[in-house]
């Protein structure tokens, strides 16, 4: 019996015994302090799920959440980028406030999080998974993480007592230890559970339950897949994340043992099918090599081989995300049987939006509406209403602020982000935010220059500070953000009306950079 049969065996029986969190704690108890479940991927776009209208994907057990309860469509992140994300969401703050701006940086786990305000309110605290902000985690009472990104096959986890590898698929195996901790955590507390995916993140690896899903279809490809960035800042042109260009083919694309660069003069072979055993091998060199072959006899060129490459890409990504979604499930599964369902919050989220070959690209990094949106859908039994559809704007910030408010705990006045739960209903009260702020730091890998904004329910500002260039969109005539109005007369008052809502919010979160008088001199 391996792991999974075990740990569903075991629930069933549990699911028998009489014994819940019901007779520990009084009905009143029970709603201000429920159990909180926090599902995390990595790079998982809405595009791909099917609750936001996925055209290309079918994900039943996140749906499955948004059914129960809400589905946040305009949930957007702070800072476009793996750890930073992961740090406003700890802390409720934005990057320059949390000290963590860029992938480079080091977080201060010394600092206020919403994990050790829980512990401070009776919750027993876990986090399982990709954790990446490089110090050792603080307030959780249980740990067990990836180093780094972490790998698909065979993962090592690092805990506070050290290194172990485990033999698997490492989405699987997150959820496993996942469900152990709850198995054995102190159930006279109530708990909050960080069940943190590193799927589907690069370089997407599909599991071996998953090699050949969707070899038999061909995925849309998006409308801007060979888009030529004009009528944009020339910035655009000199990005470094393009499918056509930019993807590697033994490392990014499966195509083993490939000596083709890709055209920075890259060329990596795929580390994953190294770390494989014997037996995984076999079985992914039998997915994948068959395909090789036909590529290489094929040999496309020009936009048929960046239509090839998409394709190889997007169902690689989609495998992962196939398997995260079929994980999901497990845990849902294991909340009814233990009869734990009607008294825990299920959210499912991840750290930013991703491109899945709109604009010609992979990664995130931009303010674009694709890597600036990110999902989030959540069950909570008595505030969400099954099938509630929210329009209102919530940030990656509010997450924090959002389960301080369910437990019951008052949310520090120095957290930029608020509680979500009045919105949940679909019914926002008159004062919420009807703008949001968005702040890239890094220049690293993809050459994505610095950039800061403001997005509106219409329109949206960014600002290329150190080019000394601004773009301008109107959303409502030009949702996919192909023409930059910034010096259209036509939108001049509503250029300087979301200029002077930048300063706004920027003097409302006391961003320092770029300085506000650099603006002001523009308008």
């Amino acid at each position: 019996m391996d792991r999974r049969q075990f740990l569903k065996a075991a629930g069933t029986v549990a699911a028998t015994i009489p014994f819940t969190l019901e007779s520990v704690f009084s009905a009143d108890e029970k709603s201000k302090k429920p159990n909180i479940v926090f599902i995390f991927s990595d790079d998982h776009a809405v595009q791909a799920i099917s609750a936001y209208g996925s055209k290309i994907n079918k994900t039943p057990n996140i749906d499955r959440i948004a059914k129960e309860g809400a589905i946040l469509d305009r949930c957007y992140c702070c800072n476009s980028i793996c750890a930073p994300s992961r740090a406003a969401i700890l802390t409720g703050k934005h990057s320059h406030a949390n000290g963590l701006m860029t992938n480079l940086n080091t977080f201060d786990g010394s600092q206020q999080t919403f994990p050790k305000l829980l512990q401070k309110a009776g919750y027993q605290t876990g986090l399982i998974g990709k954790w990446h902000l490089k110090t050792a985690p603080t307030g959780f009472d249980h740990w067990e993480i990836l180093p780094g990104q972490g790998s698909y096959y065979n993962p090592d986890f690092k805990t506070a007592e050290g290194r172990k590898r485990y033999t698997g698929y490492v989405t699987d195996i997150v959820t496993d230890l996942s469900l152990e901790w709850l198995d054995s955590r102190d159930e006279s507390k109530p708990f909050m559970l960080m069940c943190q995916h590193k799927a589907p993140h690069r370089i997407w690896a599909p599991g071996p339950d998953h090699l050949t899903m969707y070899d038999d279809v061909e995925i849309p490809e998006p409308d801007t897949l060979f888009d030529d960035y004009s009528n944009r800042t020339d910035l655009l042109k000199k990005n470094e994340m393009e499918i056509g260009r930019h993807m590697m083919y033994d490392y990014d694309l499966k195509v083993t043992g490939s000596k083709k660069p890709d055209a920075l003069g890259r060329k990596f072979a795929n580390f994953e099918r190294n770390r494989m055993t014997e037996e995984q091998r076999k079985k992914w060199d039998a997915a994948y090599e068959p395909k090789n072959e036909e590529f290489r006899q094929k040999d496309p060129k020009g936009k048929d081989l960046v239509r090839w490459k998409y394709q190889r890409y997007i169902k690689d990504y989609l495998r992962c995300v196939a398997s995260v979604d079929d994980n999901i499930g497990r845990v849902l599964d294991y909340l009814k049987e233990k009869g734990l369902d009607r008294d825990t919050i299920v959210i499912y989220s991840s750290d930013q939006g991703f491109y899945l070959g709109e604009h010609g690209w992979y990664d995130k990094r931009w303010m674009f509406e694709e890597s600036f949106r990110m999902p989030f859908v959540i069950k909570w039994p008595g505030v969400a209403k099954p099938g509630t559809r929210v329009k209102a704007f919530g940030q990656n910030i509010d997450f924090g602020p959002t389960f301080l408010d369910a437990a019951g705990r008052k949310v520090p006045a120095d957290m930029h982000g608020v509680s979500l739960r009045p919105i949940l209903d679909g019914k926002p009260p008159e004062n919420w935010r009807d703008s949001l702020y968005y702040h890239y730091y890094e220049k690293g890998e993809h050459n994505v220059p610095p950039h800061h904004g403001v997005r509106t329910q219409r329109y949206k500002l960014m600002q290329f500070y150190d080019a000394g260039e601004w773009q301008f969109f109107d959303l409502k005539k030009d949702p996919q953000e192909l023409v930059n109005r910034y010096n259209d007369p036509e939108y001049s008052d509503q250029v300087k009306t979301l200029k002077k809502e930048l300063i706004a919010l920027m003097e409302k979160y006391k961003v320092k950079k770029p300085p506000i008088e650099s603006i002001k001199a523009t308008m």
